[in-house]
C-alpha cells in the first residue's frame, strides 16, 4: 500500500516568525520537512489579523483560528469575545475553528482574591465561546491545563457537539482520553511525547489510538527532542510524527496519512 507521507500541523502560532520577518524561511523549512499545511491559532485580538493575512498570503497552506485562550483573559474580555463571531461573517479568508479557548489553571497568581478573580473571568469568557462555537458550528480548539474535570463539565453543559471539539497539547493520562473517547472528541499530542518523564502523554496517545490521532508543534514551545530547550518551529513536526509512529508501533507513512486525513476532516480543510 502506498501513502500520502506529508504533515500537518494542527497547532501553530506564527506571529513571532510573522514579526521577525521569517515567515517564509520557517515555511520553507516545513515543507521541506514534508509539512504540507499548518493552522495557525489565534490567542487574541492582537494576534487575529494577523494570522487572517497570512491564510490569505499563503491559501491552502496556512489556515488559522480566532480566539480568547485563558492566559489572555483580562477584565475586557467581554470586548474581545464580542469580536470574535465577525471573522465568520466578515471579508477576507474564514477560520476553520474558534479557539484555543478554556481554562488555565496552572498560571494563575498564588494571592487571593486575584486568584478567584481571574479564575471568573476565564470561566466567562470560555463559557461565552462556547456559545459562539455552538451557534456557528464550527470545530473548537481547547486549552486546559490543571483544569481538565471543569472543562469538561462546561463543554458538556454548553451542548457543544463533543465531536468537533480537540484537546490541544494533551498531557493527562488514559483515564482522561477516555473521558475524551467515550464523548467522541480528540486529543492533539505535541513533542511532550518525545519527552522522557511523558509516560503518561504516550500512554493517552495509545489509548485514542492512530485513527483518531492529531499532532502539532505548539511552535514555539515544547520542542522536540532532540532540540528540547530550543525554540519549536513546524518542520519540527516530523519528529514528533516519526516518534509517535514507534510509540504506537505503526510505519511513518501510515502515521503521516491517517493523521492528515484527520485533520483535515476535523478543520473541513
Amino acid at each position: 500500500m502506498s501513502y500520502v507521507t506529508t504533515l500537518i500541523d494542527t497547532h501553530t502560532h506564527l506571529d513571532g516568525f510573522e514579526a521577525r520577518g521569517e515567515t517564509e524561511a520557517a515555511l520553507a523549512r516545513a515543507r521541506a520537512a514534508g509539512v504540507e499545511a499548518m493552522i495557525t491559532i489565534g490567542t487574541g485580538s492582537d494576534d487575529w489579523t494577523i494570522y487572517r493575512g497570512l491564510a490569505e498570503r499563503y491559501p491552502g497552506e496556512v489556515f488559522y483560528t480566532v480566539g480568547l485562550h485563558p492566559c489572555s483573559v483580562q477584565a475586557n474580555w467581554a470586548e474581545e469575545v464580542a469580536q470574535i463571531e465577525g471573522f465568520w461573517g466578515g471579508a477576507g479568508a474564514r477560520p476553520v475553528a474558534l479557539g484555543e479557548c478554556g481554562l488555565d489553571h496552572f498560571h494563575l497568581p498564588k494571592e487571593e482574591p486575584a486568584r478567584e478573580e481571574l479564575k471568573a473571568w476565564q470561566r466567562g469568557a470560555f463559557a461565552a465561546q462556547l456559545e459562539i462555537a455552538k451557534r456557528a458550528g464550527c470545530p473548537l480548539v481547547i486549552h486546559s491545563r490543571a483544569a481538565f474535570a471543569e472543562c469538561v463539565a462546561m463543554i458538556d453543559a454548553s451542548g457543544v457537539d463533543w465531536s468537533r471539539v480537540v484537546l490541544h497539547c494533551f498531557s493527562e493520562g488514559a483515564a482522561e482520553m477516555g473521558e475524551l473517547v467515550r464523548r467522541g472528541a480528540y486529543g492533539s499530542f505535541t513533542g511532550v511525547v518525545t519527552y522522557k518523564n511523558a509516560e503518561s502523554a504516550r500512554d493517552a496517545m495509545r489509548g485514542q489510538g492512530l485513527a483518531r490521532l492529531m499532532i502539532e508543534t505548539d511552535a514555539p514551545y515544547l520542542t522536540p527532542v532532540p532540540h528540547r530547550g530550543k525554540p519549536n518551529e513546524p518542520a519540527y513536526l516530523r519528529l514528533t510524527a516519526e516518534y509517535a509512529a514507534t510509540v504506537l508501533g505503526v510505519s511513518y507513512a501510515e502515521l503521516a496519512e491517517t493523521t492528515t486525513r484527520t485533520a483535515r476532516a476535523f478543520f473541513g480543510i
